[in-house]
């Protein structure tokens, strides 16, 4: 299949080599050129803009950081048209980013009255399931749309959640990532008084993780530089998803919690926390460098 890639990021970049990995072949554009040759160096092709990415496209799979650079990609910005005009009739458009759910049913509408089908599709599992291929799609879409979708969301995650119409698959996402946020934040806690009571972190981590207290963080994301090897702690905090993402999402979530009049106290705390975090300047580490404002320093 001819598919186009837009936004090569951590997550992107990784999704877009596994489609190609698959058979498929993959238009990629991304603003930055290094992220572009990522993909042509594993068999990708590279396009020059968006517009030539799309260009005899079956399907376009998006993956970018926020509301406004999917609405401005779609629907045009500044007088510029969207990439909507550029699409040919009949085309699957599968949108990974996490955004507003608003945003995506703005774009869904827009797409079928130009004839395209859209779903939104955020993912879960960060770059290490983005590299394996493992990761979890939360879809929001017609059934129809999920199964033309379906054979490729498959060569780039393990599960496949229908969570309900366009816009359900953000709702689901921005639940997941509170709940993460909330998680990773306590965790930090947690290991932070075991090492100033001086415990070893790794000891800890292993007693919590088979506890009461476990968690995905526990299990495959410590905090803790040195417990897990592969995970962004140990790397310097880089390579993960990053504390002014998580701000992000956390934002969102406290936007969607006004918006139904929902209780969200905790996720409100951790938005707080998180921002806090970014303005030390920690916004561009991985969120689990959280735990650095919980350690004593020095």
């Amino acid at each position: 299949m001819q598919i186009a890639f837009i936004g090569l990021g951590n997550m992107g970049a990784p999704m877009a080599i596994n489609l190609v990995k698959a058979g498929h072949s993959v238009k990629a554009f991304d603003l930055s050129q290094d992220a572009v040759a990522k993909v042509v160096a594993e068999g990708g092709q590279a396009a020059a803009s968006a517009q030539a990415a799309v260009q005899g496209a079956e399907a376009v799979v998006t993956m970018l950081p926020a509301s406004q650079h999917v609405e401005g990609l779609f629907l045009g910005r500044d007088g510029q048209p969207g990439l909507l005009a550029s699409i040919a009739k009949g085309a699957l458009v599968i949108d990974s980013s996490t955004i507003a759910a608003a945003t995506s049913q703005k774009v869904a509408k827009a797409a079928e009255a130009a004839g395209i089908a859209f779903i939104d599709a955020p993912v879960s599992g960060g770059t290490g399931g983005a590299i394996a291929g493992t990761l979890t799609f939360m879809v929001g879409g017609s059934n129809a749309d999920l199964e033309r979708a379906r054979p490729l969301l498959e060569k780039m995650g393990a599960n496949i959640f229908h969570a309900g119409s366009v816009g359900a698959g953000q709702t689901a996402k921005i639940c997941n990532n509170m709940l993460l946020g909330i998680l990773m934040a306590g965790t930090s806690e947690a290991i932070a008084l075991g090492v100033a009571n001086g415990l070893d972190p790794k000891v800890l981590s292993e007693i919590m993780r088979r506890s009461s207290g476990g968690n995905w963080a526990l299990e495959k994301y410590n905090p803790f530089p040195g417990v897990h090897e592969n995970a962004p702690a140990s790397k310097g905090y880089t390579g993960g998803f990053g504390t002014d993402l998580m701000l992000k999402d956390l934002g969102l979530a406290q936007e969607n919690a006004m918006a139904v009049k929902a209780a969200t106290p905790l996720g409100g705390l951790a938005r707080a926390i998180y921002a806090a975090h970014s303005i030390a300047g920690h916004g561009g580490e991985d969120f689990s460098s959280v735990i650095k404002m919980l350690q004593k320093q020095g």
